[in-house]
C-alpha cells in the first residue's frame, strides 16, 4: 500500500527468555522448528502488501540481522524491502532506552519516505494478523493512533497496557502494567489489553516523539508515556484485534506472547496437538523463513533388533533430521538433529543441529542448537538433580543453553598455544 512503512521494534533482550537469550535476542529465538519469532510479524506485514519494513535492531543483533538477510529477498526494483536497521547513535552518545526512544533515533527514515501513516510493530510476538484491515480501520477512524487489542484475563492482565474504551471502540483510558486492571463491563474476569501494535498517522507520531524526547521525565517508552501523551492531547482509537480476519484461518485472535521459557514451551508444545492453535499449514498465509539446503528427513529401522526401531509420533520434524533407531512423540525437532538408537524423546523443543546419544530418556526439555546429549543421559525426570546441571523453568521445562565453546577450545582447533 502506497504512503505506508512498517516499523519492527527487534532489538528485545528477553531477560526473561534467558538462557535462549544467552547469544541472542528475543525476535531471533527459533520457534516452531524452522522460524524465528520475527518471522511471523514479518510474514503478517508481507502478506498484506506492506512491503517497506524496517527492523530496529540492539541487543545481540548478529545472528538476526543474518537471519534477515538469509530469510527476505524482496524485490527492490518495485520498492520491497526488509531492512534491518541497528542502533546507531545518530542523535548522541546512548543506545535505545525505550520503544519510543527506538523509533525516535530512527526519525532519517520517516524523514527520507514521508510516509502517510506508519505501522509500530513489535517484533517478540507469535500471531497472525491480516494489517491490511488494521491500517483500514485507522485511515477510517481519523485517529491520530491506532492500538491493536484483545482480551486477556485478569491475572496476565497485570503485564499489558490496559486500555478502556467507549462505544465507538475509543480509547478513554490506558494503564501500562497496572497491579489493578480494569475489567471488562461484561466480564469481570478479563481485561482489554494493547497486543503492542500501533498505526500512527505520520505528523502526530514525528510530534509525539520530538516532545517524548524533550521531556526529561520520560521513560521514552510508548506504553508508558506516548500513548498516554496522545491520548490527553489527540485522539486514539482501539482497534479489535479479535475481529481480524486472516485468509485461509479457521480460528481468528491467535496471539501469544511467549516472553518466558514457560509460555514458550506451551506455545511450542501447542503446535503438536492434534489440532494446533496456530496453523503453520496455511498456504494462504506463509510463514516465511530462511530456506535450508538439508536432506529429507530419515527414519532407521533395522529389522533383526526388534527394540531398535526409529519412530516418531504428534511431533513436528524439520529437513535433515534423522530418528535413528530412536523414539520421538509430542515433540518439534529443528533442521538437523539427530536422535540415535534405542533413545526416548518426549514432550520436548529440539533446535538445530542437537545430537541426541543413544539410551538417552528426555521429556519436558527445550534444547538449544549445536548441543551433544551424550549417551544414557537422562534429562526431565528427576528436577533436583536436573538443577545441579541445568536451568530448570518455575514450571519445571528443563533448558540447555546453546552450545558456544570456550576460549581453550578455539585455542586448541587452531593449535594456538
Amino acid at each position: 500500500m502506497a504512503g505506508v512503512i512498517a516499523i519492527v521494534l527487534a532489538g528485545g533482550e528477553g531477560r526473561r527468555l534467558f538462557p535462549l537469550t544467552l547469544h541472542r535476542s528475543k525476535p531471533s529465538v527459533p520457534f516452531g522448528g524452522k522460524y524465528r519469532i520475527i518471522d511471523f510479524v514479518l510474514s503478517n506485514l508481507i502478506n498484506s502488501g506492506f512491503t517497506k519494513i524496517f527492523a530496529l535492531t540492539q541487543f545481540k543483533s548478529d545472528s538476526l540481522i543474518a537471519h534477515i538477510s538469509d530469510a527476505y529477498h524482496l524485490n527492490p526494483s518495485l520498492g520491497q524491502f526488509v531492512k534491518p536497521v541497528p542502533a546507531q547513535m545518530r542523535i548522541g552518545r546512548d543506545w535505545y532506552s525505550g520503544s519510543a526512544n527506538a523509533v525516535y533515533q530512527a526519525l532519517n527514515i520517516i524523514a527520507d519516505y514521508k510516509p502517510d501513516y506508519v505501522c509500530v510493530f513489535g517484533g517478540d510476538h507469535i500471531y497472525k494478523m491480516d494489517v491490511r484491515q488494521f491500517v483500514d480501520n485507522h485511515i477510517a477512524s481519523g485517529a491520530d493512533l491506532s492500538v491493536a487489542a484483545l482480551k486477556v484475563d485478569m491475572e496476565q492482565a497485570k503485564s499489558f497496557g490496559v486500555i478502556e474504551v467507549d462505544k465507538d471502540w475509543r480509547m478513554c483510558s490506558f494503564e501500562e502494567k497496572p497491579k489493578n486492571p480494569k475489567t471488562l463491563a461484561d466480564d469481570p474476569s478479563q481485561a482489554l489489553c494493547s497486543a503492542g501494535n500501533y498505526v500512527f498517522s505520520a505528523i502526530p507520531l514525528v510530534k509525539a516523539l520530538i516532545d517524548d524526547a524533550d521531556n526529561e521525565k520520560s521513560s521514552h517508552d510508548f506504553g508508558k508515556d506516548v500513548i498516554p501523551a496522545i491520548l490527553k492531547s489527540g485522539s486514539v482509537n482501539v482497534y479489535n484485534f479479535t475481529g481480524n480476519k486472516v485468509p485461509g484461518e479457521e480460528i481468528s485472535g491467535y496471539w501469544r506472547d511467549i516472553g518466558s521459557i514457560d509460555s514458550y514451551y506451551e506455545a511450542s508444545m501447542d503446535l503438536v496437538s492434534i489440532k494446533p492453535s496456530l496453523n503453520l499449514y496455511n498456504s494462504m498465509w506463509k510463514i516465511r523463513s530462511a530456506a535450508t539446503d538439508l536432506p529429507p528427513t530419515k527414519f532407521v529401522h533395522e529389522n533383526e533388533r526388534k527394540n531398535r526401531i526409529g519412530s516418531a509420533v504428534n511431533s513436528i520434524l524439520c529437513d535433515g533430521v534423522i530418528i535413528s533407531g530412536g523414539k520421538v512423540n509430542n515433540c518439534v525437532l529443528s533442521p538437523g538433529v539427530r536422535v540415535n538408537s534405542f533413545s526416548n524423546v518426549s514432550h520436548t523443543v529440539i533446535m538445530d543441529n542437537v545430537d541426541i546419544g543413544r539410551s538417552c530418556k528426555i521429556k519436558g526439555a527445550i534444547i538449544d542448537k549445536f548441543v551433544e546429549i551424550p549417551p544414557e543421559t537422562v534429562i526431565g525426570y528427576n528436577k533436583e538433580e536436573d538443577r545441579k546441571k541445568y536451568f530448570v523453568s518455575p514450571g519445571g521445562v528443563v533448558v540447555i543453553p546453546k552450545w558456544r565453546g570456550s576460549v581453550e577450545d578455539l585455542l586448541k582447533k587452531y593449535n594456538i598455544q
